[in-house]
């Protein structure tokens, strides 16, 4: 009898995960880590044992948002990478990485204040992140777009006081404008000396 209905099952623990997933993401967006297991269980509109069944715990949970979202961002940067504009490419990916921190800024914060140390495989995803972005800014200092005297340690550092200038600003009729003003001191020192910003 188990295995008769074994495949309808899969088909909607895979169904009840990602609504899990789906809500999780928004729920640890708007609130970080407060929110309890049981609440993300009812926005879901499943079970508090299914929820327990896919995530025993809601550190497991949490790790699973953050892990999606760092394959997104991966994902984001092997498409820039692949960008036959080495510049631009770069630029517009720290755009959308800035854009993407501003939206779920509470997880962003609840990431940093979680405490112990993500799973294996959202610290390989980190990683492979890192590596990538660091072939990004190689490949766009080479291409004469980003001023040689900076390394990756430096622009993660820019995209920090980016997006601290975003917050403390507030909501803007220009969003991203004064990331634009920030990620302006990677440009190669000639064009600022000539007034060219393009």
């Amino acid at each position: 009898m188990k295995t008769e209905r074994q495949r309808p099952l899969r088909a909607d623990a895979r169904r009840n995960r990602e609504r899990i997933l789906q809500t999780a993401r928004t729920a640890f967006a708007a609130e970080g880590l407060a929110v309890p297991l049981d609440e993300i269980a009812r926005r879901a509109g499943v079970g508090p044992g299914t929820v327990h069944r896919h995530f025993p715990t809601k550190e497991a949970l949490f790790e699973a948002v953050v892990r999606e979202h760092l394959e997104q961002l991966t994902l984001d940067a092997r498409t820039a990478l692949a960008a036959p504009e080495a510049g631009p490419a770069f630029f517009a990916f720290l755009a959308r990485m800035t854009a993407e921190a501003v939206a779920k800024q509470d997880l962003t914060e609840a990431i940093t204040a979680s405490g112990g140390p993500m799973g294996a495989e959202a610290e390989e995803l980190a990683a492979q992140l890192r590596e990538l972005f660091g072939a990004l800014l190689s490949r766009a200092q080479q291409a004469g777009a980003v001023r040689a005297d900076v390394d990756a340690v430096d622009v993660q550092a820019i995209v920090v006081a980016a997006l601290t200038a975003g917050r403390r600003r507030g909501a803007s009729e220009r969003p991203g404008r004064l990331a634009e003003l920030v990620f302006d001191c990677l440009l190669p020192l000639h064009t600022h000396t000539d007034g060219n910003t393009a």
